[in-house]
């Protein structure tokens, strides 16, 4: 049954082995489907050689954003700081991802079909029934992941260079080039590294919250959030218990405004919490959510720490001449759920697939008209998902009584098909007007018991 499901999945690969440690070999090489080619009959040539494009960041933004350049005839340099990084990331991945990335199965540590939304008076629900049995959602660790997409762009053919990214001059006329400044750690000249210089044709910034590429082009602040977690060593017995469990906390406890998490990797949990509101408190916070596990992590020995600023809405600027941003330095992470992972691989591939199209596979000169085609064609199909996951944000996560009637409303069996065939496979579910109908009175239902718990609480603390 499964088996057969799996086949809808272009590119799966059954795991070749039960045993959860990773060793990565060299990407396959692998077949790259064909763009359309929109380029102007206006648009000069670029004599001589190919387009040469820049992506800073090397995360599943720009690795996915990198390996559609390279085979798509552009020349492609990849720059990252850090090839061992391991952000603060809960590492979660739908099971579209897989497929629609051809990501082998032994870059996935743990296949989540069951999770426990915990609500702030530890009530738990269990949700994971509507799954089919071959749906699952993907626990991955950053570094691994990360590396598998870098290394798969440089077998593409892009240019890997672990670097810094430091500044880069504007062009200075149409159509002349970025210089971008960066200190290459590959040169030996200890840990400051080699300052260089690098012209190309166009960029693309694919470096996280901090984005250095969109100060640069004077992109806007966003509103963010602060990641903290915690991997966890825990004993077998213990571990077996989230051999395919997730949990998620809600309460002012563990977050005034998001949520604590307990996720499974290969042989350890990640445990952490965020917030916008009370950065300062993050540690505390963390305290919180460790206290709200502490039964089933108990003895458990912390093996790394990590945070992690986290963009909480899109960038005003997102494009401007030839360079344009993707992933967390474009602001593309979900209200409510926190998800970044896949829409930043996403918006990496269609960025690049547009400047292919824009070039002619590398052979014309692009503006800022085809990289906008990126942006309108972005909006349109993710930003509806935007919207709806931050009013759910604002109505379910703004006091502990409405944190309740989430959970409580988790519990329905309709909320549950309608969230994870949304989440699993990235497109807007169609639902049954009964259903939806029920759905509204119940959710209203929720909210006015939230309402009332929450009248009567403060009559307490009066």
């Amino acid at each position: 049954m499964a088996s057969i499901a799996l086949k809808s999945f272009i590119g799966l690969r059954q795991t070749t082995s039960e045993n959860k440690s990773i060793v990565l070999t060299k990407p396959n090489t692998l077949t790259y489907h064909k763009i359309r080619i929109n380029a102007s009959k206006t648009s000069p040539r670029v004599n001589g050689r190919n387009l040469k494009v820049a992506v800073v960041g090397g995360g599943p933004a720009g690795g996915a954003a990198a390996e559609t350049l390279a085979k798509g005839g552009i020349e492609t340099i990849l720059f990252e700081r850090k090839l061992d990084n391991c952000k603060p990331c809960g590492g979660a991945i739908p099971l579209c991802m897989v497929g629609e990335f051809d990501l082998p199965l032994d870059i996935i540590d743990r296949r989540v079909t069951k999770m426990k939304m915990i609500s702030p008076s530890n009530v738990a629900v269990d949700i994971g029934q509507t799954l089919k049995p071959h749906e699952y959602i993907g626990m991955v660790r950053r570094e691994v992941l990360d590396a598998y997409l870098r290394d798969r762009a440089a077998t593409a053919g892009a240019t890997v260079i672990n670097g810094l990214f430091l500044k880069m001059d504007l062009p200075k006329s149409t159509g002349s080039s970025y210089v971008l400044h960066y200190s290459d750690y590959n040169a030996k000249t200890g840990g400051a590294g080699e300052k260089k210089t690098v012209e190309v044709d166009a960029v693309i910034g694919a470096d996280g919250a901090n984005s250095r590429v969109a100060k640069n082009i004077n992109a806007g602040e966003y509103e963010y959030a602060i990641a903290f977690q915690e991997r966890i060593k825990i004993s077998d017995d213990k571990m077996k218990y989230y051999e395919n469990l997730a949990e998620m906390y809600v309460g002012d406890d563990v977050s005034p405004d998001f949520y604590g998490w307990v996720f499974p990797k290969c042989d350890h949990v990640a445990v952490g919490t965020g917030t916008v509101t009370h950065k300062g408190d993050i540690k505390k916070l963390q305290i919180a959510t460790r206290l709200r596990a502490r039964d089933k992590i108990e003895g458990g020995k912390i093996i790394r720490v990590e945070a992690h600023p986290i963009p909480e809405h899109p960038r005003p600027r997102r494009v401007l001449d030839r360079v344009a941003l993707v992933g967390d330095a474009a602001g593309y992470v979900t209200k409510c759920s926190g998800e970044g992972i896949y829409f930043a691989a996403k918006s990496g591939r269609m960025c690049a697939e547009a400047i292919v199209e824009g070039s002619e596979n590398g052979k014309r000169m692009v503006d800022e008209s085809d990289l906008r085609k990126y942006l309108e064609k972005w909006d349109k199909i993710y930003w509806p998902t935007y919207k709806v996951l931050d009013v759910l944000q604002k109505v379910f996560y703004r006091s502990n009584p409405a944190r309740e009637a989430f959970v409580e409303m988790c519990a329905d069996e309709y909320v549950q098909k309608m969230t994870f065939d949304s989440y699993l496979y990235k497109r807007v579910v169609p639902g049954n007007p009964l259903d939806d109908l029920k759905l509204a009175v119940n959710t209203i239902g929720s909210l006015v018991r939230a309402n009332a718990l929450r009248r009567e609480m403060e009559k307490l603390s009066v």
